[in-house]
């Protein structure tokens, strides 16, 4: 389960830093990845990546401006050329689905595999075997909204000491313990599986937010996430700017992930007015409010543990 940054920049792509797109894969979890917007370009990011895009089965649209989604209807057309035969879900705000179709309609795009699309209101998303979504609607010029993407709770560990304890040997009967809620061995004993496996081991937590302003309100929503991925387009000092446009500063960004306990925070959709010279001074503004505070450029990677 590792985040991957394929744009970073915050309205208009610039030589560091393209536009919004983050890709969360799943590999070891579900064979599948799951993408987090895709601004223009995003398919060209793609390339410098391993992400093969017939792998991508989900994609979530936080909001309808176009630093968000103008790379939407290249990737699900080369998705198809690439050899993507497999269902597609977009998850985005009211509108969205209409932009889809009438791109893919007035191009003359023919998909090669089934596409849906759900366009979101605030709540659980949905819930499957692994994972269960949801999303909140944020504070923006237009309708935002945030993920919160929960892995269930995993089987504790097999406790192997207590069956040798009383005389279970490894073998085929250890995995078959793990398996059924209550097992008997050849010579007649009675095993229950809660009396030899550990507590539960929790799953991992991500937020991603989109575009937002006034990050007071989302602090349950992030609450204890192992990594909160948020904006950050301007400097401590834009305050009043970020207000007027809806976005969030550096140490606004910081103090929710403080007062929300999250394990990382992850900085992104950074205004193309700063310079990579820049840089340092704005990841020292959010340190010194929440200490495990990260930068995103395009391309960086961050594992969820």
């Amino acid at each position: 389960m590792e985040l991957i940054f394929l744009g970073t920049g915050a309205g208009i792509p610039s030589k560091q830093r393209n536009v919004s797109a983050v890709a969360l894969t799943l590999l070891q979890e579900l064979n599948s990845i799951w993408l987090f917007d895709c601004g223009e370009a995003t398919q060209h990011q793609i390339l410098h990546t391993t992400i093969k895009p017939r792998k991508i089965n989900k994609i979530f649209i936080t909001h309808m401006h176009g630093d968000h989604i103008l790379g939407l209807p290249g990737l699900l057309s080369s998705r198809s050329f690439q050899g993507g035969t497999s269902p597609l879900t977009i998850y985005g705000p009211p509108n969205i689905k209409q932009y889809v179709e009438t791109s893919l309609k007035m191009s003359q795009t023919h998909l090669t595999y089934p596409l849906s699309i759900v366009e979101i209101k605030e709540g659980k998303l949905f819930s499957e075997d692994t994972f269960t979504v949801y999303c909140k609607k944020l504070t923006h010029g237009i309708p935002s909204y945030g993920f919160r993407i929960v892995e269930k709770d995993k089987p504790g560990e097999l406790l192997v000491d207590r069956l040798k304890n009383i005389g279970i040997s490894p073998g085929p009967i250890y995995q078959q313990i793990k398996d059924n809620e209550m097992v008997t061995t050849e010579d007649g004993k009675t095993l229950y599986r809660k009396d030899f496996i550990g507590p539960n081991k929790p799953g991992r937590v991500v937020s991603i937010l989109g575009d937002t302003r006034e990050t007071e309100q989302n602090k349950s929503f992030v609450e204890n996430a192992n990594v909160l991925v948020h904006e950050a387009t301007f400097r401590h000092d834009q305050k009043k700017l970020a207000y007027e446009y809806f976005h969030s500063t550096t140490t606004e960004a910081a103090t929710l992930a403080k007062e929300a306990n999250v394990g990382k925070l992850v900085l992104t959709h950074i205004s193309s007015r700063y310079q990579e010279s820049d840089i340092p001074q704005l990841l020292k503004e959010a340190q010194d409010i929440f200490t495990h505070t990260m930068i995103a450029k395009d391309f960086s990677t961050v594992k969820i543990t």
